[in-house]
């Protein structure tokens, strides 16, 4: 049987401390890290930032992004982020690409190469096979002067800082940097090709994200669905629509069909009494109720209902109701 030894709680307590240090320590010097690369757009790497995505934004091909080691981590990762962003790309590791992975390169792509060093062996090949098709290279380095960074058409520099790893050997603060700057690159490409909502939802139509990424025009109820009625109708009437619907609510529409109002289950409360039933809808319904685009992101509709803490909201175009979403209707889908 194990046998359990008895942890002295002072011991216990100073390792907590000596942990929660350490963790402090790296976050720190991780921060530094993304300061001073901020700061290095003001010292020239804006410069090469714009000429790199430009050079990729007017590029018919793909984006070949490579590296090795943890920089090779790093790299696969923004593959993964420009390719679900807009701009078409893969990773390509550096030794598969000197035994006939070079074959996925195109004369019309691009390669981005991670490497700290800039002097990874790995790349010769590769290096040699770009400059060979006039394939334009992106270097992402901290050595200006290193093989990788003369070999490209444009370098992008990291400042040289100190990694978080105590003995300044694990890579740590210098893929952190590496990840901020390839994710800068990935969504400074987004925006510059107008990559939106509804772009985003194609390639990412699966899991909790792509339920978050459907629009209220996916999902909202419509036609004789809708809990509509006329603002001139008696609330006799009126509560025998509203129950039958089940959405809890009413739309007040005036007579030419536009939206005016809500009634909600708060409404009757207030208004409870023996005249109720005689009461005209458009006298107790709440005037100017929140509503909602048929092109609002599902996710933007559900914080809406849930900072209003309401349940349902009615979808409005040109001035007219056209549908109305429950929190139901959001939660079936799995946005949350």
């Amino acid at each position: 049987m194990p046998v359990s030894v008895k942890k002295n709680p002072a011991q216990s307590d100073r390792l907590d401390e000596q942990l929660v240090a350490s963790a402090q320590r790296t976050l720190k010097l991780e921060c530094e890290g993304l300061r001073a690369l901020e700061a290095a757009f003001a010292d020239g790497l804006s410069g090469s930032f714009a000429a790199a995505a430009r050079i990729i934004h007017d590029a018919p091909g793909r984006v070949i992004v490579t590296g090795i080691g943890k920089s090779g981590h790093v790299a696969q990762k923004i593959a993964a982020t420009l390719a679900s962003t807009g701009t078409p790309a893969f990773f390509v590791h550096p030794s598969e690409a000197s035994h006939g992975d070079l074959g996925m390169i195109a004369a019309d792509d691009v390669v981005l190469a991670f490497s700290w060093s800039g002097e990874t062996v790995e790349f010769a090949n590769l290096i040699t096979y770009a400059g060979r098709f006039a394939v334009p290279l992106i270097a992402v380095t901290s050595r200006s002067q290193s093989t990788l960074a003369r070999a490209a058409a444009v370098t992008l520099t990291l400042p040289n800082v100190k990694e978080a790893c105590p003995h300044g050997l694990a890579p740590t603060t210098s893929t952190l940097m590496q990840l901020a700057l390839g994710d800068a690159l990935a969504l400074a490409l987004l925006e510059s090709k107008g990559f939106s909502a509804r772009d985003f939802k194609i390639l990412h139509p699966g899991g909790q994200l792509g339920a978050s990424l459907k629009f209220v025009s996916d999902i909202m109820h419509t036609g004789d669905r809708v809990p509509l009625v006329g603002s001139g109708m008696a609330m006799s009437e009126a509560l025998l629509i509203m129950t039958e619907k089940s959405f809890g609510c009413l739309g007040i529409t005036d007579k030419d069909g536009r939206f005016t109002g809500i009634i909600t289950d708060g409404d009757l409360r207030r208004n409870m009494g023996p005249d109720l039933p005689a009461a005209l809808t458009g006298d107790i319904m709440t005037r100017d109720p929140k509503t909602v685009a048929a092109d609002t992101l599902a996710s933007a509709a559900l914080e809406l209902i849930n900072s209003l803490s309401i349940t349902a909201l009615f979808v409005v175009e040109d001035a007219r109701p056209v549908g109305i979403v429950h929190i139901h209707d959001l939660l079936r889908i799995g946005v949350a």
